[in-house]
């Protein structure tokens, strides 16, 4: 994979996820903030956002989600292939909702 192969991916994931996000906040604003792990300012902005900008900020050669969860734990259950894969996942749901959401820097 070359240089180009990755920016047109990076600008691919961001793409994606900038219209899912717009699509999430529209349709449920506080659902959307708890499985984004966003503020009510950062929803207020990309909720804003107009066609151009969102494909300004996907033309970006940064990805711009990123794993919510840097805690081994929380990975190991999300992850976990076990037969009671659900109650991980509800464990999961309850950990990360306790986690503070990003703020506006």
């Amino acid at each position: 994979m070359n240089a180009a192969d990755i920016y047109n991916e990076v600008k691919e994931i961001n793409l994606s996820y900038l219209m899912l996000a717009q699509q999430l906040i529209r349709a449920d604003r506080e659902t959307a903030q708890y499985r984004l792990g966003i503020s009510a300012d950062i929803a207020d902005i990309i909720e804003r956002l107009t066609p151009g900008q969102v494909l300004k900020m996907a033309g970006s050669n940064m990805v711009l989600c990123r794993f919510r969860f840097d805690d081994r734990m929380l990975l190991g259950l999300l992850s976990n292939h076990e037969r009671d894969r659900g109650t991980g996942h509800t464990h999961a749901a309850i950990l990360a909702a306790a986690r503070p959401v990003e703020a506006v820097a």
